[in-house]
């Protein structure tokens, strides 16, 4: 499953496992809307949907992981460190449900800026 995340300044496409509950909940709630927040290197964003954390929620993840931040009901795009972040690492708010990875240069996601408008919509096959 393939979706889309645009704001003022680019886009980026991510690859999502369709086969997670979590995953299974966004396709249902695309196309979204919704505003941006930035925590160090990580952009962050509610989704409007409430899922619960499964078996193998990830707190360090890899660098354009796409993940799903149960504690906030938001998507997570992390691509570099964060505030709690030990060297180089991903290391989110708490345990975060693992969806997919961006493709291509998750490092675009600099040029989001707190209070963007964000928009995630499918891509249909």
């Amino acid at each position: 499953m393939q979706i889309r995340i645009s704001w003022p300044a680019g886009y980026i496409t991510a690859t999502l496992d369709a086969g997670t509950p979590t995953s299974q909940a966004l396709a249902k709630a695309l196309p979204l809307a919704s505003t941006a927040s930035t925590w160090g290197e990580e952009v962050y964003f509610d989704t409007g949907i409430a899922v619960s954390r499964e078996t193998d929620a990830r707190q360090v993840v890899e660098p354009g992981t796409v993940v799903f931040w149960t504690d906030g009901d938001a998507l997570a795009l992390p691509y570099g460190p964060t505030p709690i972040s030990r060297g180089s690492e991903c290391r989110l708010a708490s345990p975060c449900n693992v969806l997919g990875s961006v493709d291509g240069d998750a490092g675009l996601l600099a040029t989001v800026r707190d209070g963007d408008p964000i928009r995630v919509e499918l891509i249909e096959e």
